[in-house]
């Protein structure tokens, strides 16, 4: 039977594998990172990776799941070690992290978690649990305090399921103890993500103790921070693929891409390990850089996601492979997005974009095109919605965002061009499948009707009357004719 990856294995894994730099037995955990998925793995464990190769210090990482204890049965029996697998079309590099200390389940160790919480050597807690796991309202930001885990989690004693439950009741402790607060840095793909973290911790601790409140807003950060590497889901493939590079087997895997961006606010007020000696960009505002990322990158990626699943196509790559893909994203990006942001001087806008072309063709990587369909009703406020607002008060192009809405209107009624069933992941799957059946085709209606869905659109969308109109007639001819005939339609205009 093979060997799994472990501690002991490293000295007799092949030597053209990159291992950890450092020695790992005099690490100490100063960061605990809540949702340790495949992004934190492919992306800020690996900075901490190289920070500690570089020149030490108390940075470990303790990481954390809330939702599942898969992570947990992944690293914990390897010794918190994992392999990043670095793919573009041309190569492959095999990397060892050493950076993850130890993972807990908070649902089985809660106790355990909140004391990391309200441990004094913890500084910094980052954060990636996806937008949905901030339980808040997309377009107005505000808790839902009407979230079943949010109502549970708001009663005395409660054993913490939701986010703002367990950091509430984590620096609950901490203040109990005397300890001086830390820094809570959000790395998921929210505008102004700091900030959001902030207001919904505020709104959730204001209602379990105002005077916690208070100590939070004076001891507690939030900077805001903006995350960019390309993370696909691991398969069983990759996992082959890897026991035989490895001669060992690795559950933790990651799959990754060569390119990866991190921009920080440099806002911590309990210290910090030299992010910028290793590539990181610590900066006084991230907007700008912010928005550039989530309204072309993230913006595009959604695009194709819908369109081209709804055409048939699995991965990304497929769908760029195609020309006409191609011309409407380039369409996208210049007639609609470049005009509604500010594009920093020394950015070059232009090598931007053709980068995440190039990104997008890397077909080592197999991104699915339902992994990113998925969450639709959290993502496209923050990846489409801000840009469509600058461009209807403007009386500015909105044709590839009405195509790329409609697209995800038909995608989320559950089944494709073909009539075959979609497994729609979205938190209100149910919702929007059932409008669908109450509009039954008709299109107009159905706009109205998705439209005035407040956690997705807010208040501001549903009266406009262009909007309405070119969404619906996109229905109709998406409905009537498919995907690549309307989107040939769109490119000849």
């Amino acid at each position: 039977m093979i060997n799994r990856l472990n501690s002991p294995q490293l000295e007799r894994l092949p030597a053209d594998i990159l291992l950890p730099q450092y020695d790992r037995s005099k690490v100490r955990p100063g960061i605990l990172h809540i949702g340790t998925g495949a992004f934190h793995r492919a992306h800020q464990a690996v900075y901490v990776d190289d920070l500690l190769a570089l020149e030490g210090g108390d940075w470990g990482i303790i990481g954390s799941s809330l939702r599942s204890k898969s992570v947990a049965e992944q690293l914990n029996p390897q010794n918190g070690l994992y392999t990043v697998l670095v793919r573009d079309s041309a190569r492959l590099q095999a990397r060892v992290i050493g950076s993850v200390l130890n993972v807990l389940f908070a649902a089985e160790q809660s106790e355990q978690l909140l004391d990391t919480l309200a441990c004094a050597g913890i500084k910094i807690v980052t954060l990636t649990v996806t937008e949905k796991g901030y339980c808040h309202d997309p377009a107005t930001g505000n808790l839902l305090v009407n979230h079943a885990d949010v109502s549970a989690d708001l009663l005395p004693n409660a054993i913490p399921k939701t986010l703002m439950g367990l950091l509430c009741r984590g620096l609950q402790r901490r203040r109990a103890a005397g300890l001086a607060g830390l820094t809570l840095l959000s790395c998921d793909n929210l505008p102004n993500n700091g900030r959001v973290l902030k207001k919904v911790l505020l709104q959730f601790s204001q209602r379990i103790d105002p005077a916690l409140a208070t100590w939070i807003e004076e001891s507690v950060s939030f900077p805001c921070s903006m995350i960019d590497r390309i993370v696909p889901a691991t398969t069983e493939e990759d996992r082959q693929f890897a026991a035989q590079t490895l001669a060992c087997r690795d559950e933790g895997l990651v799959v990754t891409e060569p390119f990866s961006q991190w921009v920080i606010e440099d806002d911590f007020i309990a210290g910090r390990p030299a992010f910028e000696k290793v590539g990181v960009q610590m900066v006084s505002d991230v907007t700008a850089y912010e928005e550039i990322k989530l309204r072309f990158l993230n913006g595009a990626h959604s695009l194709l996601a819908y369109a081209g699943f709804l055409a048939g196509y699995q991965y990304i790559a497929q769908v760029v492979a195609q020309k006409s893909f191609v011309d409407a994203v380039q369409a996208f990006w210049t007639m609609e997005v470049l005009p509604s942001v500010d594009v920093p001087e020394d950015f070059d806008i232009e090598a931007y974009q053709a980068q995440l072309l190039a990104r997008f063709s890397n077909t080592a990587l197999r991104h699915k095109t339902w992994q990113i369909a998925m969450d639709g009703s959290q993502k496209i406020p923050q990846r489409w919605l801000n840009t469509l607002r600058h461009q209807l008060a403007n009386n500015g192009e909105i044709t590839w965002l009405v195509f790329a809405l409609a697209n995800w209107i038909r995608y989320v009624r559950g089944y494709n061009e073909q009539g075959q069933a979609i497994d729609v992941q979205d938190p209100l799957a149910m919702e929007l499948r059932d409008l669908h059946r109450q509009c039954d085709k008709n299109q107009p209606k159905l706009v109205q009707s998705f439209l005035r869905i407040e956690q997705v659109f807010d208040v501001d969308l549903v009266d406009s009357q262009r909007l309405s109109m070119a969404l619906a007639e996109q229905l109709e001819h998406l409905s009537v004719d498919g995907v690549i005939v309307c989107l040939g339609r769109l490119l000849a205009k």
